[in-house]
């Protein structure tokens, strides 16, 4: 990875300025992608032509029905899954036609994912959840041990760094998944449902984490069917039978 930190990361809740979280140009833009599932009874068309693009620091959350294809896009957002046809851009490099490993080294440098359930390593200590994925991408251990701790203490469970992940609560584990989700500073922040394993109060905390990440420069791009979750966005999104129904741009 060409981006190193050698000195106190910048603070991903200070003003858009402060962040360096934008850039010119869209975070992300997808165009005219479709994807089908081969299943046994019948082919599952979850995409069919659909387009989207989010601009740098900007906060957009994707709404609609089950099966309406917002996770589908999710994935091909985070190069977790390639369309059948139609083409993903992450800040300015297309997707297209990159190999597996090309495109986990792409998840390094721009996406941090937040998952509903939390996919914690729970044999980690937190401190060690929010480290590994810094030094995989290649930074020194000092550095991203430094980072680490910087965000626990920001996400407010500092105090719970030498802890195993199974001792939180499910509040706390989501902040501990954002704080992993930022360990590489990343072009955008992908979050699934992050608030659907938690109570109304934890849910409640992992919006106004989201609301000061956005309001630090971060891009985010969420997949809700709940409104009130979305409603914490600047933009929503509703997709309907595989497509982009309303772009929320008016």
């Amino acid at each position: 990875m060409t981006t190193t930190i050698e000195s106190a990361p910048p603070d991903p809740f200070g003003s858009p300025a402060d962040a360096g979280a934008s850039t010119t140009g869209p975070a992300v833009e997808v165009t005219a992608v479709y994807r089908t599932f081969e299943q046994d009874t019948a082919p599952v068309r979850a995409l069919r032509g659909a387009d989207l693009s989010v601009r740098s620091g900007e906060f957009v959350a994707v709404m609609g029905p089950s099966g309406c294809g917002k996770s589908t896009m999710l994935n091909l957002v985070a190069g977790l899954d390639v369309p059948d046809e139609g083409e993903v851009v992450i800040a300015g490099e297309s997707l297209a036609g990159r190999s597996e490993n090309e495109l986990a080294i792409m998840r390094r440098q721009h996406v941090g994912i937040v998952f509903q359930f939390f996919n914690l390593l729970e044999g980690m200590t937190v401190l060690e959840n929010v480290v590994m994925p810094a030094v995989i991408a290649g930074r020194k251990r000092k550095v991203a041990e430094s980072r680490a701790r910087d965000l626990l203490d920001l996400l407010g469970i500092g105090d719970k760094a030498k802890q195993a992940p199974g001792v939180l609560s499910g509040g706390q584990r989501q902040r501990l998944a954002i704080a992993r989700a930022l360990a590489n500073e990343p072009t955008i922040v992908l979050a699934d449902e992050p608030t659907g394993a938690l109570d109304s109060e934890g849910g409640e905390e992992i919006l106004e984490l989201f609301r000061r990440l956005h309001h630090g420069g971060q891009t985010i791009l969420l997949v809700t069917h709940d409104q009130p979750v979305a409603d914490a966005a600047e933009r929503i999104v509703r997709m309907k039978d595989g497509r982009v129904d309303d772009d929320g741009l008016g």
